[in-house]
């Protein structure tokens, strides 16, 4: 290694903090903070420019795609700092990361710096000393083909987005963008949403019962009825989306179910068959960058967005391993690390004779990465870094290190047994119920991690969970049983279920569209253009997305279809290998294939020759009864053309933005339609400003505001200066009615109440903050600064005083400016840790809880229900299950390059 001053350059400042403790004093580690060039905007190019073959999109199409880039703005004075600093350095180290991403702002670094001094690529997949220190001395020259991959997706992007994206302005709405993956994505969520708009339940009924051995000390268990006379009983899978049963099975009503159990009242039951087998169950992989979000969706609620900003901060830090890999691959250093850790925490029974190995399933993926594992040759464990990180930081890092770890255990192994039962009933016929259960007989790697699991549609044709892992009586065939508590249940299919982030992420990746590493952004877009939002975790499609999906279907068929969109990925993973020329593919996709016809047709002709799209038409849905759904510019509205208001019109009404689409049923819009009020509803006049009030029903619900007069605006301004005028001009007060408020009694002394909100309740005399209370869309609550604090009720904006409010800021704040919500009910104190067991509404549904122990109740236990004993023997069996906590172990080069058009 040379002598002299060595410039490091990195993405990130916290990356190069890290970076910087590891290396010596004659090393400058200087971060670029992400791109420093990208595509202008059209409007942004040069005037000269503006009409040449770059004045479209920053890209000469017709000569090879050559890109026109520029430096940001905003990043002029880092290239400055960066050059500086270049001109000090006898050698530059190009640091940034290891995938296309990393490898594209490489080369626009030394594009724009034109170094003069020799140039290593440095790569890294984790950042510890050791990493650095092998990194330094293994450098190698940038790779071409990766940078290809980037640019060739950041041109096909630009294409797509500019060609499509005003067609959307033109016909739906001003604003919105198509994008080669999140329209996809969108008509994914739009599909799932019609299937349940379409969908049509069915009932269908069971019967269940406890059965018992003649040895009192046995358990007893639960069975369910599955045949009939011979016949299969129905359960949820057997029936259609339509609501027709598609199989042979007997669909029980509840007459029949009653009857039967009624029948089978003192029958004797007998062990029709008996299996018994061995249970096995592996772990899972390591973590890659799709099952990291999967995971941390399912088990930590973290937001895919979320999830990879956490790890981007973990990997900088110098916690974990690069967190965008398709790869479940360990090195041999990070095998020994789990293997040891698992020995040391768990015991030598608990590791494999031979390291378990992994190898990745999914298309395309890059390998060149490892998993994402906790960084280092030696693990820190949870309780090693708690105190160094924050709280989203250690529940991610506990999920990567308990992955990781438990990847290289044992399994876990057991008995699984299946009983058949039966009994003839007065009546004649021959019930069989069936049950089965499984012991885990040695942990594994369950003592250290289970994966989540998305919810199945059919999750109420399984055993519950207690059942399925319930231990079965030792019994023979033959053996004679006592049955008990039988008893007839109703069910109803259910839609198939809604996509949440992690199970859509899943789906895109077993599809093949899109990468991993850009799914969280993908997932961001569609949130943010309002085509998607989140009730709880599953995603929920808006009207907006159903219009867009609609005419992307209808005329651009191909560019939303799955199958094309995930060849286009296997073709861009076929550049980034070398295996196809990048100008040929976007020649083609972008001018089309003339040698194969029409059907080749191109991007271009594609745009060029939609022919009149009736924007009406695709901004409508119909919803049923004569009543149509239309995407308007405000928001979606209905419309009934058989009801004629008073001005001749057909009858509309405003959609509520919390109504999702297949809520929306015909039943649902008449009554919307029916419960508009014709125009405003005028409650009186303000006696202080003196504007008149009225009542409305709008897109977010019903809400009173004033009328005031029409701005006066000089007709010889020019459009832009009538629009700056308008945007300066006065805007009406506008408030929300309560929720025990209706268009038909508010009156003028309410309006004018919730119109004086936000209400100042006082001053903070220590911060010399003030405080307000507002109503928001989410409800009420107080701020004081950034700080927000949910309050009890609607009433208590107008009552809460100076006082209460400083207690309220005095609790600690829980999620998301929430207080602690009251118990449901108090049912004494619990004998083993003496405090008092309550019943709480939480994240997950009801549970008890002493404060130390929590413990969901079970599907047929309510707030209301639950027994004092019960809640003692629930919160001990959660005890018993606890694993036993154990002591944690001491801590001991540049290639050359075709050039893009630039600009500095």
């Amino acid at each position: 290694m040379s002598a002299g001053r060595k410039l490091v350059i990195v993405e990130s400042p916290a990356k190069a903090r890290t970076i910087a403790g590891y290396l010596g004093d004659d090393f400058d580690v200087e971060a670029s903070v992400g791109h420093i060039r990208d595509l202008p905007q059209p409007s942004e190019l040069p005037a000269e420019m503006k009409k040449g073959p770059f004045g479209k999109f920053a890209v000469d199409v017709d000569n090879g795609f050559t890109p026109y880039y520029v430096v940001d703005s905003d990043k002029k004075k880092k290239v400055a700092e960066l050059k500086k600093l270049l001109k000090e350095s006898d050698e530059l180290y190009l640091a940034t990361d290891e995938d296309r991403e990393g490898e594209a702002i490489a080369w626009h670094l030394l594009s724009e710096l034109k170094p003069k001094v020799p140039v290593k690529r440095m790569v890294f997949h984790e950042i510890t000393r050791e990493a650095i220190t092998r990194a330094l001395e293994n450098t190698r020259e940038l790779d071409d083909r990766l940078v290809d991959a980037q640019e060739t997706r950041r041109i096909l992007d630009r294409l797509y987005g500019y060609e499509v994206s005003p067609v959307l302005w033109r016909k739906v709405r001003q604003g919105l963008s198509a994008g080669r993956v999140q329209s996809v994505a969108t008509r994914m969520v739009v599909e799932r949403e019609r299937e349940r708009m379409a969908f049509v339940a069915a009932d269908y009924w069971d019967v269940t019962g406890t059965f018992a051995v003649a040895d009192e000390d046995e358990p007893a268990f639960s069975a369910r009825l599955t045949s009939l006379d011979g016949t299969r009983v129905a359960s949820g899978r057997d029936f259609t989306d339509r609501g027709v049963l598609k199989s042979d099975a007997v669909q029980l009503d509840e007459a029949a179910a009653t009857s039967l159990v009624a029948a089978l009242d003192g029958a004797g039951f007998e062990v029709r068959s008996l299996e018994t087998k061995p249970y096995t169950r592996r772990p899972a992989a390591p973590f890659t960058t799709s099952t990291l979000q999967q995971e941390a969706s399912r088990k930590l609620r973290m937001s895919s967005r979320q999830t990879m900003r956490t790890a981007q901060s973990l990997y900088e830090n110098g916690y974990i391993t690069y967190m965008r890999t398709d790869s479940p691959v360990l090195s041999t250093q990070a095998i020994d690390a789990a293997r040891r850790q698992a020995a040391e925490l768990y015991g030598a029974e608990y590791v494999p004779d031979a390291p378990r190995v992994y190898t990745s399933k999914a298309k395309g993926a890059q390998e060149a990465h490892e998993a994402i594992r906790p960084a280092g040759d030696h693990f820190r464990t949870p309780a090693q870094v708690a105190r160094e990180l924050s709280g989203d930081q250690f529940k991610l890092y506990e999920l990567i290190w308990k992955r990781t770890v438990a990847s290289q255990m044992a399994d876990a192994r057991g008995q699984t047994a299946s009983v058949r039962l039966g009994a003839r009933a007065s009546d004649g016929r021959d019930a069989v119920f069936s049950a089965s259960g499984t012991v885990i007989t040695f942990r594994g790697f369950l003592a250290a991690y289970e994966e989540g699991r998305d919810v199945s549609r059919y999750d109420d044709d399984a055993a519950p969970a207690d059942e399925k892992d319930a231990r079965l009586p030792k019994m023979a065939e033959g053996d004679p049983l006592t049955g008990r508590d039988l008893a007839a249940d109703g069910h109803r299919t259910s839609p198939p279920p809604r996509y949440t982030e992690a199970s859509l992420v899943k789906a895109l990746e077993e599809r093949g569209i899109g990468r991993p590493s850009t799914y969280a952004a993908t997932i961001s877009v569609i949130q943010d253009r309002g085509y998607v939002t989140n009730r709880g975790q599953a995603l929920v499609p808006s009207w907006l997305a159903f219009a867009v999906t609609r005419l992307l279907e209808e005329n651009f068929e191909r560019l939303v279809d799955y199958d094309f969109t995930a060849a286009m990925e296997q073709d861009l993973d076929a550049i980034a290998a070398g295996d196809k020329d990048r100008v040929a593919w976007l020649t083609q996709f972008y001018f089309g294939d003339t040698a194969a016809g029409t059907d080749a047709e191109g991007l271009r002709d594609l745009v060029a020759n939609l022919g009149e799209i009736d924007a009406r038409e695709v901004n409508s849905i119909p919803i049923g009864d004569g009543i149509t759904l239309r995407v308007g510019r405000y928001g979606p509205y209905l419309e009934d053309p058989s009801v004629l208001g008073e001005d001749g019109n057909p009858r509309r009404a405003s959609v509520p933005d919390d109504l999702a689409p297949d809520e929306l049923t015909p039943a649902r819009a008449r009554e919307l339609i029916e419960s508009e009020p014709e125009g405003d509803k005028v409650l009186g006049t303000d006696p202080t400003t003196g504007t008149t009030i009225v009542a409305k029903n709008g897109r977010y619900g019903p809400y009173v505001t004033e009328l005031l007069p029409e701005p006066e605006i000089d007709p010889s301004l020019s459009a832009a200066a009538k629009k700056k005028a308008l945007a300066a001009a006065p805007k009406p007060r506008t408030a929300s009615l309560f929720r025990s408020m209706s268009l038909e009694t508010v009156t003028l002394e309410d309006a004018l109440r919730l119109l004086s909100l936000p209400r100042v309740v006082g001053v903070d005399p220590e911060s010399g903050a003030e405080i307000t209370a507002q109503n928001g869309r989410y409800g009420p609550y107080l701020k004081k600064g950034t700080d927000s604090r949910t309050l009890a009720s609607e009433e208590a904006l107008f009552t809460t005083t100076l006082e209460e409010a400083l207690a309220i800021y005095a609790q600690p704040k829980r999620g998301r400016g929430a207080t602690a919500t009251p118990p449901l009910r108090e049912l004494g104190d619990d004998p083993t840790s003496g405090k008092p067991i309550v019943v709480k509404d939480g994240r997950f549904g009801l549970y008890v809880t002493d404060g130390e122990t929590n413990r969901t109740l079970p599907r047929d236990v309510t707030a209301e229900s639950i027994t004092p004993e019960q809640a003692i023997q629930l919160l001990a069996d959660k005890r018993a299950s606890a694993p036993a906590k154990k002591k944690a172990p001491a801590r001991r080069a540049t290639t050359t390059r075709k050039k893009a058009a630039s600009k500095s």
